[in-house]
């Protein structure tokens, strides 16, 4: 792919979504940090039914370290993988205090020598919290870069290395949120909706899905 048509591309998802967003909420960026880590593997709909009850509770990491496990368990057990996520998210309050004065560090280093913090919750962190212009590979982002052409790659860090690479300087703070939010909503795992697809003549997927009857 060219880079006029990728950006071509961008164009065509910002003038879809002027001002795309996590589907996250939170009010800080501690608040971020919990959120994406409970929603690994998980939808934003449960973990943000999960937060709206939490948060008003606890919503520091003193706090969260004073629930401890068995305190946060009950407000997060709809959530997959709970058990080993409340874990996580409580010693991962122990070292934000204990190495961060409880503040939610910057650097990436940092960030993923938490619990449960992987690469792509760094990403989360980095981009929506801090203004840091990185894009975050989930399945959606995944799926989309390889079946458009936009960026292919055989692993999440390809992916995420190509997308970096290729991705015009004045698209790279929200390009992963597009990115997502097109993968959840039109370009889904299956049948996607191509008709109603705002990039369809940008994009090289050949087994694009025909329009319904009239």
């Amino acid at each position: 792919m060219n880079p006029a048509r990728r950006e071509a591309i961008y164009r065509g998802l910002r003038v879809a979504t002027p001002q795309p967003k996590t589907e996250l909420e939170y009010s800080s960026a501690y608040e971020l940090l919990v959120a994406v880590t409970l929603s690994a593997q998980a939808t934003d709909k449960s973990v943000n039914l999960a937060t709206r009850v939490l948060f008003p509770q606890a919503n520091t990491p003193r706090q969260i370290l004073a629930l401890g496990v068995a305190g946060l368990t009950p407000f997060i057990r709809h959530i997959g993988l709970f058990n080993s996520k409340a874990k996580n998210v409580v010693e991962a309050a122990r070292l934000l205090i204990e190495q961060h004065g409880g503040e939610v560090p910057r650097e990436r280093e940092a960030l993923e020598a938490l619990p449960g913090v992987g690469r792509k919750t760094a990403n989360v962190v980095l981009n929506v919290a801090f203004g840091e212009p990185t894009i975050a590979v989930d399945t959606h982002v995944f799926r989309i870069a390889n079946r458009t052409g936009l960026a292919p790659g055989k692993t999440v860090l390809a992916v995420e290395q190509k997308l970096l690479k290729v991705t015009p300087p004045e698209y790279l703070q929200d390009a992963h949120h597009w990115l997502i939010l097109h993968g959840r909503h039109v370009c889904v795992a299956r049948s996607p909706r191509c008709p109603q697809c705002p990039i369809a003549s940008l994009c090289e997927y050949k087994s694009k899905t025909p329009p319904e009857p009239a």
